[in-house]
């Protein structure tokens, strides 16, 4: 009955930590999206302005990883749902097109694309 109960802790424990970890992963996801739209106002009257865009889409890139990593830790050993798996995935895939088209120099698409990713961002962070 002790082993039942200490298991049982043990895996709420565990559910705990992976939605806490995905909340700092999202919320990391949505600062960094943010400091990029902060970046291509400085790209537009700064001569630092395309150092800094092109710093933060990778770091806005490696925070788009780590939501998928802290999804998927959240939900196998945790035993959450895999909704938030594909959430990230999604993400990750908007993310990576928002690189090519940035690279590619397609504001046209590149600006309102980041638009509707800080605002799903945002809707992720509120849920959790």
């Amino acid at each position: 009955m002790a082993t039942q109960v200490t298991t049982t802790t043990a895996a709420a424990t565990n559910t705990r930590r992976g939605a806490s970890f995905l909340q700092i992963a999202i919320a990391l996801q949505t600062l960094t999206i943010f400091l990029q739209a902060v970046s291509a106002g400085l790209l537009l009257t700064s001569s630092y302005g395309e150092t800094l865009h092109g710093v933060g889409a990778r770091v806005m890139y490696g925070a788009s990883m780590l939501y998928v990593l802290a999804a998927v830790l959240a939900w196998k050993p945790g035993g959450g749902s895999p909704r938030p798996v594909w959430h990230a995935s999604g993400f990750l895939v908007l993310a990576s097109v928002q690189v090519v088209l940035g690279i590619a120099h397609v504001p046209s698409v590149h600006v309102p694309l980041g638009v509707l990713m800080f605002g799903l961002s945002v809707l992720a962070l509120a849920r959790r």
